[in-house]
């Protein structure tokens, strides 16, 4: 059987025309992607049964054996092409190999590459390679956005750091931009280096310059000492003695600024450093602050106009989530100290590429753990800036760590003041969960339909109908209420009386008014208008959403109602999946379309949540049960949206968390339930070690 040759939008098209082309039995000689999208050259495979196909007699069978020879040759060529034009992108020089080349030769360790890398798309134009890889470093890397927030603030800074590495002069800059803002009334130096001789002087001298006190302490006095005499300063730096990251006397020194007052640690790194010295100077200087109490997660680069590449030191940020507040520059005060937008900074540090990049890092076993750390920080901190609510749930998943007696009391009161999103509400049904205790909560949308992570549990909710509506509304209109069944004649009277959009979700056999004749709903289907058919994903499969809808009443109701009727197609098999009914006030008409759709997307939640809640009882018998099924519903609700979603920063999410569980995962609900659940788990995991100080843990 000859070649032939499929084209399609996407892989998954390209491969459903050779099924049905040549079965399922098809052989698959090539594929390539082209500007259409994916082209497949397949045939079918040779059966042994075959009988041989009669040969015509004479000339007749030597123009057909000339014309298979050509039909032959032609196809050879074509497919040598192919090869040819699929000859770049071999194993040697895929665009993974070429970004994590590109990584190692700026100094970036094989664990940053490997989690940056986590997440590439499976189609990237080359010239999208760079603009895709900076966004993602910068990511990883916090830096503090805004100058005058900090400057704002005020509070008391302890630069720390090794000997030389400007700490003096970081400190006069600090000074002089809050003094340019905030006037000299407000701020005061403090040095505790007596190690160097003239260190006072020095910032003395600058300490005159701008007009404000400068304090001195001995080596053998703490901090506590001077708090009377900067009672009255609004922003205080304190400028500490210099110590090699080996000698043990940073602990004691560090141990100083401890007691009597909030003191923020800021460590100063020299960008000229060696990577492995890097290493010691943050490792060390973090264990003494977490041995006098303190926490050290802010940092200002140094030196950065001596660096010759500032992969390394980027890479030793993201590994250990520091947070980089500064950048210094030059010696000029107060001119060369700036906040520099990540992104920036990772375009710096891709500009510089060594033929031989860094392959590994020093050995130690706590970078191993703060890799972790930082990969789950960067994923809380991207579920919390998409996802409403998601801080919330994790507030909620912290009460596991008190007594289960007080659990229960205190999830009321978080979820008392938690403001819930004024968008939507997708009711759930009242009947408990099939052999479960318990009923699914409700869920709450944002304006834009995106699902809140913090469920409504419905045990804080009135009884009645009516009730519940204006319970949900006390703080303000709601966009829709999406119902698990049709509301009573009164519920349908107050919702008309505010004009508020509703569909409730009905079954087929519902007897409604329609021409003037009563007839169930299924039986109303032959006379429906088509709507057009929408594109979702349910349970992992490509699906289509095919509806339609006609006008009808209830009974002696004269208000006009709209009918929906929604039949899921799976696009691969073209099997129906699932059949659904909806009413729907007839003023609403296409509009009700996406909330037919978030609330199909919802049918899935109880499943989910008794996955999630089970599971959750065996890592911890002795959570409240309210709160467990709170975390349950609330990472369902997280689940079913980053499955159904098709928009960039949810297929990156789904990626970024099925890495977490290794391996390929298909990205169906079910396992993104899995990956949330090992995100919380870990997280929580970490913070109770007390060992790492990673920004967005906390």
């Amino acid at each position: 059987m000859s070649v032939l040759r499929f084209t399609g939008a996407n892989s998954r098209d390209a491969m459903r025309q050779v099924r049905a082309a040549l079965g399922e039995d098809a052989l698959i000689l090539a594929n390539r992607r082209t500007e259409a999208g994916v082209e497949v050259l397949a045939m079918a495979e040779p059966s042994v049964t075959q009988a041989p196909m009669p040969a015509a007699p004479g000339a007749g069978q030597d123009e057909a054996f000339q014309a298979m020879s050509a039909r032959l040759l032609q196809e050879m060529q074509e497919m040598r092409s192919l090869l040819a034009a699929q000859r770049p992108e071999t194993a040697a020089d895929t665009p993974r190999q070429r970004l994590s080349g590109w990584l190692a030769e700026s100094g970036f360790s094989r664990p940053v590459a490997d989690e940056v890398l986590a997440g590439l798309p499976e189609s990237l134009a080359d010239g999208d390679e760079e603009s895709w890889l900076v966004s993602r470093l910068a990511g990883r890397l916090p830096v503090q956005e805004d100058e005058l927030a900090l400057l704002d603030r005020g509070g008391i800074l302890a630069l720390v750091g090794p000997t030389g590495v400007g700490k003096t002069t970081t400190a006069a800059k600090l000074a002089a931009r809050f003094v340019m803002r905030h006037g000299p009334d407000q701020v005061a130096l403090v040095s505790t280096d007596g190690f160097r001789i003239g260190a006072h002087e020095q910032l003395r001298i600058y300490a005159e310059l701008l007009g404000i006190p400068m304090h001195g302490l001995d080596l053998d006095e703490p901090l506590e000492a001077l708090l009377p005499a900067l009672a009255d300063r609004r922003f205080v730096i304190i400028d500490t003695v210099g110590m090699s990251q080996r000698d043990q006397r940073v602990i004691d020194q560090v141990a100083r600024l401890q007691g009597g007052a909030a003191v923020r640690p800021v460590l100063l790194l020299n960008a000229a450093s060696q990577p492995e010295a890097l290493e010691e100077v943050i490792t060390n200087y973090r264990k003494a602050a977490r041995a006098a109490g303190l926490a050290l997660d802010d940092c200002v680069i140094s030196k950065q106009d001596e660096a010759g590449s500032l992969g390394p030191l980027l890479d030793a940020l993201m590994r250990h989530g520091l947070r980089l507040l500064f950048v210094a520059h030059g010696q000029r005060v107060p001119e060369d100290l700036a906040v520099v937008e990540a992104e920036t900074l990772a375009r710096q540090a891709l500009a510089v590429r060594r033929a031989a990049g860094r392959q590994a890092l020093p050995a130690a076993g706590v970078t191993t753990l703060l890799g972790q750390g930082r990969r789950l920080a960067v994923l809380l901190a991207a579920l919390r800036d998409r996802i409403p609510g998601f801080r919330d749930l994790e507030a909620a998943w912290a009460l596991a760590g008190v007594p289960p007696s007080l659990q229960a009391m205190r999830l009321d009161a978080l979820l008392a003041r938690a403001e819930p999103p004024r968008g939507s509400r997708v009711w759930m049904p009242r009947a408990r969960v099939r052999g479960e205790e318990w009923s699914q909560p409700d869920l709450c949308l944002d304006p834009a339909g995106q699902w809140s992570a913090l469920p409504r549990p419905q045990h804080l909710v009135p009884a009645g109908e009516r009730e519940r509506l204006a319970e949900a509304e006390a703080a303000g209109p709601l966009g829709a209420h999406l119902l698990a069944g049709l509301p009573g004649e009164a519920a349908r009277g107050w919702l008309a009386e505010r004009r508020r959009d509703w569909v409730a979700q009905v079954r087929g056999s519902l007897r409604v008014e329609a021409g003037g004749e009563r007839h169930s709903l299924a039986y109303l289907e032959a006379a429906m208008t088509p709507r057009q058919p929408r594109g979702v994903r349910w349970r992992g499969r490509e699906a289509e959403l095919r509806l339609a809808a006609c006008p009808v009443t209830l009974g002696s109701e004269p208000a006009p109602l709209r009918a929906w009727r929604g039949e899921l197609v799976d696009l691969d098999s073209g099997r129906s999946l699932k059949r659904c009914y909806w009413l729907a006030p007839e003023a609403l008409r296409g509009r009700a379309v996406p909330l037919l759709l978030a609330q199909l997307a919802a049918d899935a939640l109880p499943a989910l949540t008794r996955r999630a809640n089970r599971r959750l009882a065996e890592v911890d018998p002795a959570m409240a049960p309210a709160l467990r099924l709170t975390l349950a519903a609330g990472l369902a609700a997280v689940a079913v949206q980053l499955e159904a979603s098709g928009e960039a920063w949810a297929i990156s999410l789904r990626a970024e968390l099925l890495g977490l569980l290794g391996g390929r995962r298909r990205g169906n609900a079910e396992t993104l339930l899995e990956a949330l659940l090992h995100l919380g788990l870990a997280r929580e995991a970490l913070r109770e070690l007390g060992s790492v100080g990673l920004e967005g843990l906390h």
